[in-house]
Parts: C-alpha cells; structure tokens; sequence
C-alpha cells in the first residue's frame, strides 16, 4: 500500500503531455472542459484534448483550419466550442491563446519558434530567386560558399551537396587569412555564396565586399533585406532564423538549402543522375559504410 501511495503522489507531480507541473492550476479552458465533458461524446473529447495538447499549432488556427487538420467538419468544431460555454469561436481561441501562455516551457517556446520560422519560410521563399541561383551555380567555374562561426554547419551543408551534384564547390575553414585568399584568387566566372544573419559577421561580409571589386557575382543567405549581406550581395534569399535561444534557429536556412540543392539537381536532370548513380552503388555495397562481420551474432566483446 506504501509504495502505491507513494507512486501516485510522484505521477501528480510529474509533467504531463503539455510539459506542465501536474499540479500547476488548470486553466480557464481546460476548467470549462472539465465541467462540460459529460455532455461531450468521446470522439469531441478526444478532438478537444488533442487541440489543447497541441495549442502552440492551434491557437492561432480558424475554425476551419482546425476541422481541416483533425478531419471534422467545421460545425462540429463550432458546436463543440458552445458546449463549452462560448458564445463565439473568437472567445473559444482566445482562452486557448492564454491556455498555451500559461503553459510556456522552453521546449515549447523552441517548438513554436521552430514551427513558425518554417511556416514563414515557406509562405516567403522566392522560388524564383532559388532558380536564379541554381543556373548560377551551373554557369560558375568554382563556387565559393563563406559561413563563419555557428553558421559553417549551413555552408558545408551547402558545399557538400553541390559537390556531391558534380558542382566545384568549397567552404573555406579555418584563419581569416585563409579565406582572403581563397577570394582573391576568383574571378568573374566564379560565385561566392554569403551565409550570415542579424548584424553578420565582419569576415563575411568583407569576403563580399572583396569579391565585388574582383567582378565576381555574390549571393547572399540571410534573414533581412536590410543586412549588409543583402545590401551588398547582387541578389539574396531571406530565411528566418528567430529563436529563444542564445543561438540562431538554422531550420528555416537549412530547408532553404535543402530547396536549392534540388532546384541544382533539377537543371540538368541527366547530369545529375549520372552523377549520382554511383552513389546510389555505393549506398547498396560500398565499402564506406559499416557491415557485420560474417558470423556476428550481435554481442559485444
């Protein structure tokens, strides 16, 4: 019986599916759902806690929105808002606004921030712009991709993947000495691609500066058209990188790469799957990736 009662008391105190301390104060919604579940069939039971477990995605949904991605009409959804005691779906999503506030945590606040740089991302993306540099790409001898700091995970990605399309692609590492001269030695057939955000890096932007004296075409990643990588580059892609952290969210960068990575693949088709054909070999046999040895039987030493 001890370990019983002691087991119950420590699930009251555990977080639950919104991240909550189990015994944090329910909120107004959740108190109207409490008294109104005995009117409610299961299925808008099951509609309703869904909505609230997920109220960083649905709070700020229409009605409509809501039935869309729970597979219900929207009058079901208003009713069963009404049953709940609202007069209005507005009333309905503004209690759920403040269900989410009052249940913050930081992996909520990440998710949201997350969640949200992609939406904008996928809402804002010129695909024109991802094309322009696509056949860039394609015309260029030698493609130079600078990302410093935190933002050198984005240009290896960047250069890795053209590389991996046939493309002649680099992102320098290492001294400020190194990558001045890697600029200095393009020239107008060649492409620097800039990665950096907010008031961006001085190297970076300098690379920039020095290629344009050079007559060398500059493409910038960043997350304003007023930064100096916009306001200096020839042309740019916007990419929200917004986050609680004390570091960028590189989601919405990263999903644009990943974009123009395909738009590169796309511009000759047979020359990238030619290119990628043995790839694909080397995936199935290849000597690169691990194997188990003939007659392992999975146990360790």
């Amino acid at each position: 019986m001890k370990r019983t009662k002691s087991r119950k008391k420590i699930e009251r105190v555990l977080p639950d599916s919104n991240g909550r301390d189990g015994n944090a104060s329910p909120s107004a919604l959740e108190s109207r759902f409490a008294k109104a579940r005995s009117q409610l069939n299961p299925r808008r039971q099951r509609v309703l806690r869904a909505i609230l477990d997920s109220a960083d995605e649905t709070c700020f949904l229409s009605s409509r929105e809501i039935a869309k991605r729970f597979h219900i009409d929207a009058t079901t959804i208003l009713r069963t808002t009404q049953v709940l005691g609202y007069r209005t779906f507005a009333e309905f999503t503004a209690d759920l606004r403040q269900h989410f506030v009052s249940r913050i945590n930081p992996y909520t606040v990440l998710k949201a921030a997350t969640i949200d740089n992609l939406n904008v991302l996928k809402s804002d993306l010129d695909t024109q712009r991802v094309i322009a540099l696509a056949k860039l790409i394609k015309r260029s001898r030698h493609v130079i991709v600078v990302g410093l700091d935190f933002a050198s995970s984005l240009s290896y990605y960047l250069a890795y993947g053209l590389l991996a399309l046939g493309f002649d692609a680099e992102a320098p590492i290492g001294s400020s000495g190194n990558l001045q001269y890697k600029v200095e030695v393009l020239s107008s057939s060649d492409l620097l691609v800039a990665i950096s955000f907010g008031q961006c890096l001085r190297d970076t932007v300098e690379s920039v500066l020095q290629a344009r004296k050079q007559g060398v075409p500059t493409f910038g990643i960043t997350d304003s058209n007023t930064s100096p990588i916009a306001r200096f580059c020839d042309a740019y892609l916007i990419t929200p990188v917004v986050s609680p952290s004390f570091l960028n969210s590189y989601v919405a960068p990263m999903a644009a790469i990943s974009a123009l990575h395909v738009a590169c693949a796309h511009i000759d088709p047979k020359r990238s799957l030619n290119r990628l054909r043995p790839t694909d070999r080397e995936y199935s046999a290849g000597h690169r990736w691990y194997r188990e040895p003939k007659g392992f039987d999975g146990d360790l030493p």
